[in-house]
């Protein structure tokens, strides 16, 4: 079990409030890391920093906003000022916007490729750069773990809505560019790519009858996915068993 200990590490986490995000979080926590969660400015939703406090872990919370560049700016060196070594990121924070393709307005898309795909970037560039100022650690040497969300739509391309598929399909290859540039230094960087999970973010789709009965119907494992499904692939992927893992789109969809 020593392979997926977490036991010393601090993992940073977008999108930690709910849904996927939070259930991510908790994970880490229970496999022995601290946890930093980034939250929207306002935010006093803290059903998670004391879940992960129950755990016997230190939950931390600063505040930022995806949506915007300006409070992403200096970040990541603000939580390293403040004592935090960084040696897990998992970027699950995001938004969706549906419209048809035809009609989806300018805001809506520039929105969700700056909550989805731009800050995915910004976040694990400056967390890379940190990183790669850490002692590496073991043997093999490892700096730290980075870990998109992608999704299905990285593939498939969804349905009404073109900004989401654009920005995960970009989460895909960022990750693989990144796992390129950081992997002989000791820093892995892999991505999760969930199917359709019952979360608030895929309301609009369970609350759709026909719809949701098309979805259901080409799931093998004949259900919808719940947020507690990717806890083994966090730890798995943020701890000594991944350490020749790297660039790898785990997709996690009930078959």
């Amino acid at each position: 079990m020593e392979l997926f200990s977490l036991k010393g590490r601090t993992a940073l986490v977008t999108g930690g409030t709910r849904g996927i995000g939070q259930a991510l979080a908790i994970a880490l926590a229970e496999a022995g890391s601290d946890v930093i969660l980034i939250q929207r400015p306002g935010s006093n939703n803290n059903e998670t920093k004391d879940s992960i406090e129950k755990l016997g872990r230190k939950a931390t919370v600063f505040h930022a906003d995806l949506a915007s560049p300006s409070d992403l700016r200096g970040l990541v060196q603000r939580i390293t000022d403040d004592g935090h070594d960084i040696n897990t990121l998992v970027n699950c924070g995001g938004i969706q916007r549906r419209h048809p393709a035809h009609e989806f307005p300018d805001d809506d898309w520039n929105e969700v490729l700056q909550v989805n795909l731009n800050a995915v970037f910004t976040v694990s560039r400056d967390v890379g750069a940190y990183m790669l100022t850490r002692e590496p650690k073991g043997n093999p040497p490892h700096r730290g773990s980075i870990i998109n969300i992608a999704s299905l739509v990285s593939f498939q391309g969804g349905l009404n809505v073109p900004a989401y598929a654009a920005a995960k399909g970009g989460v895909a290859q960022l990750t693989k560019s990144f796992s390129n540039q950081w992997a002989s230094s000791g820093i892995n960087v892999n991505a999760i790519a969930p199917g359709y999970i019952h979360t608030d973010m895929n309301e609009a789709l369970i609350n759709d009858e026909q719809r949701a009965k098309s979805i259901l119907d080409r799931i093998p494992a004949g259900r919808w996915g719940l947020p507690d499904d990717f806890k083994g692939s966090i730890v798995y992927l943020a701890s000594r068993a991944s350490l020749y893992v790297s660039g790898e789109i785990l997709t996690v969809d009930g078959g």
